[in-house]
């Protein structure tokens, strides 16, 4: 089979989606909208790919990309085209593709089987497209409503679009077009002949708020809410630093443990790792492993996250309780509750950190340790 590169645009500056972000940057249902269509992407099996992000987004391509492995980003321009004509060159300077699958990460729910018609296409044609049918009337206007547009013959095209690699690598070398609203444009120019194939209401593009709220909805309704809990016990010994909730807190003692025995993360982690049904944190990060020696336990949380994320889901709410009657929590709540939020990518109004004591009964209650319970609410696909 011929070896298809995917090149995702993410380059625009996505402002009329709202949000405070450029749009493939901003959260939806848990990570970013260039991480859905990335994950899309390998499912759809390509051989690679290629990101195409505007100059100084690095770093929110980096926050993005969630842990995923992939090959420094393409630096684009300023208009679409000059950003997929600045990843076609990039390609073509290593070991270039047969095919290339151009898309915008602003369709972020492609369906495989659409890849896979486009690449039967290429068999017979140089470039193919996606399209569906234009069902809604459609009519001319200046001021008031006008004729009628004959729409038999008409189509919407959608992204991906595939082209044999070369060919529309010189057709964007040869375009002297200005502005184009697509690649096939660009292919029909240059002579190429441009292949349809059956495309997919899933492909639309989510351009304003409105769209990025019916996307939530579509992938919320598509999930299963799960819950899980977790429990953890340090007890304090002196020459330790203490660390709870990511922080490092004034105090005479620390906690004892192989890690840094942060018990608010560590029951976060459990917590987290229950709902998803993926052991606990003993398997993950077996205190017998001299590596985790001394760890931070931001570590262990990141892990329990990237689990979640990898398969699609999103965290909903996390409470987590601290119990000992010194130090006093009140007043690195809000820090806490911050940097739990931080290293679970979420807003803070999703996560509570409270606690309490025992009224002096029990080894809490004697200052001999400290204890944290936690409850994370997370959503994981169905068929996860």
């Amino acid at each position: 089979m011929e070896r298809m590169t995917a090149l995702l645009v993410a380059a625009g500056s996505g402002s009329r989606a709202g949000g405070g972000l450029p749009k493939q940057y901003r959260p939806l249902a848990g990570k970013a909208l260039l991480a859905h269509a990335l994950d899309r992407l390998e499912r759809a099996g390509v051989d690679e790919v290629r990101v195409v992000i505007a100059a100084g987004h690095e770093p929110l391509f980096e926050e993005a990309l969630g842990g995923r492995a992939l090959p420094s980003p393409i630096v684009g321009g300023a208009e679409r085209r000059d950003s997929v004509r600045s990843g076609l060159e990039a390609l073509a300077e290593g070991a270039a593709p047969d095919l290339v699958l151009i898309h915008d990460a602003a369709r972020p729910f492609l369906p495989p089987a659409v890849v896979g018609r486009l690449r039967s296409a290429l068999a017979d044609a140089p470039g193919a497209v996606p399209v569906l049918p234009v069902v809604d009337t459609l009519a001319r206007q200046s001021g008031a409503l006008g004729d009628v547009v004959d729409r038999s013959e008409l189509v919407r095209v959608q992204t991906p679009q595939a082209f044999r690699f070369g060919a529309i690598l010189a057709a964007h070398r040869a375009w002297r077009g200005g502005a184009a609203t697509d690649d096939a444009q660009i292919a029909r120019a240059a002579g190429l002949e441009v292949a349809t194939v059956e495309g997919d209401a899933a492909l639309e593009k989510l351009t304003y708020e409105a769209d990025f709220a019916r996307a939530e909805q579509r992938l919320a309704a598509a999930m299963t809410s799960r819950t899980g809990l977790g429990f953890d016990v340090h007890a304090f010994a002196a020459g330790r630093e203490l660390w709870l909730g990511g922080l490092l807190i004034p105090h005479e003692r620390g906690l004892e443990g192989h890690s840094d025995a942060d018990a608010a993360l560590h029951a976060i982690t459990d917590a987290l790792l229950g709902a998803a049904g993926e052991g606990d944190i003993g398997d993950h990060f077996p205190p017998s492993d001299p590596r985790w020696r001394g760890a931070p336990s931001a570590l262990f949380v990141e892990h329990a996250r990237d689990l979640i994320l990898a398969r699609g889901g999103a965290i909903d709410h996390v409470d987590v309780t601290l119990i000992c009657e010194a130090p006093r929590i009140g007043p690195h709540r809000a820090a806490m509750r911050s940097r739990i939020a931080q290293l679970l990518r979420v807003a803070e109004e999703r996560i509570s950190v409270k606690a309490t004591t025992t009224e002096r009964l029990g080894f809490t209650g004697r200052g001999e340790g400290l204890a944290a319970q936690a409850v994370a609410t997370i959503r994981l696909p169905e068929k996860s």
